[in-house]
């Protein structure tokens, strides 16, 4: 893909004058250089596709990259959530999945079957509401179990056909929930969208130094391709919930489990109701090395909060619902609102007053 970037390939010979120059593949400075032939050949100037896009994202207001250094770190309930809790301020919201081998976002909206219509306007997202839009490869499989074994330029190829055959129309708001890591797909999509501009990215991570030690790749990516991060998100921060929805268990002396569920909530109720309310917490992943606020201080990057993990939030993901609704997800909404907030004041004050 980097001939076709203007990029330097990392092969090329050491005076390479670039492959959008007049004079790529036929200076002397390109004699035995692998790519002679490519760069010679290669039509120059800019590429039309990037002036597609552009106009596509014309009536795009608003443009967030959700990233993580690591899979499983609730990445796309993130961005499902952040999608839902936008739509729900009524804004014109569309969520585009760039995950090509591990598309989530269809069952985390409860899209799972879904196809997408063509118009002569482009093809049409799949919409949840009115106005929250969704695309993803996943409405594109003709079997969900079918694995996706692309090389990175037809990786590339469909995420410039999302943004430019995809007619999103009016938008505040374009989320966009992209695989773990620094591939091609991220450089595809900061490449594809750095003429319109992005907001910046959020970064979602688990407070492990594990998780960490790579989400500080992504500052550093971030940071390299001139993309703002917006700050970062410490998800699953120590499980919670409501020590009533706890099973009870004895441990018998050969290592088998009995359940006692019934018998220690009937206790409760009658010894000490005043437990009955009470929320318990636990630390699931290590966080004694300061998790991401230390880390955020140390690379001068934006801490938003911590997310705790929520039993009722992954069913909430598992239901392709939203976990502002129906105030089951007692423990985990209202960590998730206080971030949306937050970014609103620090970055969309102005969509604010006029939601307000």
């Amino acid at each position: 893909m980097a001939m076709a970037n203007g990029e330097i390939p990392e092969n090329a010979n050491e005076h390479c004058p670039g492959p959008q120059s007049e004079s790529a593949g036929k200076s002397d400075a390109c004699q035995g250089c692998p790519n002679q032939e490519v760069c010679a050949t290669t039509p120059k100037g800019p590429d039309p596709d990037l002036v597609a896009i552009a106009e596509r994202m014309a009536t795009v207001k608003h443009k967030i990259l959700v990233l993580s250094g690591k899979g499983g770190v609730g990445k796309s309930t993130f961005s499902a959530q952040l999608s839902f809790a936008l739509a729900a301020k009524d804004f014109q919201v569309g969520l585009l999945d760039i995950d090509i081998c591990g598309p989530s976002i269809p069952k985390m909206l409860g899209l799972e079957g879904q196809d997408i219509h063509q118009s002569n306007l482009g093809w049409s997202p799949v919409y949840v509401e009115s106005n929250l839009g969704v695309m993803s490869i996943g409405f594109m499989l003709p079997d969900p179990n079918e694995a996706v074994i692309w090389r990175g330029p037809r990786k590339n190829g469909l995420i410039k056909q999302f943004l430019k055959d995809v007619y999103w129309g009016e938008l505040d708001f374009l989320v966009v929930d992209a695989p773990p890591g620094t591939s091609d797909e991220h450089i595809s999509i900061v490449q594809f969208l750095q003429a319109t501009g992005i907001d910046g990215a959020i970064i979602v991570t688990t407070p492990q130094q594990v998780s960490l030690i790579d989400v500080r790749k992504e500052v550093s990516f971030c940071k390299k391709v001139g993309v703002p991060v917006l700050g970062v998100v410490e998800n699953m921060s120590g499980l919670c919930q409501p020590l009533t929805d706890f099973k009870f268990l004895r441990m018998t002396e050969t290592g088998e489990h009995t359940d006692v569920t019934g018998k220690v909530i009937e206790y409760m109720r009658e010894k000490a109701p005043e437990m009955l309310d009470v929320i318990a917490a636990n630390e699931v992943f290590d966080s004694s090395g300061g998790g991401a606020a230390k880390m955020c201080m140390e690379m001068g990057v934006p801490f938003l909060g911590k997310v705790p993990l929520d039993p009722q939030l992954c069913k909430a993901a598992e239901e392709g619902k939203s976990c502002f609704t129906e105030q089951k997800c007692g423990v985990s909404a209202p960590a998730l609102k206080n971030i949306i907030e937050k970014l609103m004041a620090n970055y969309w004050h102005e969509e604010m007053s006029v939601e307000q």
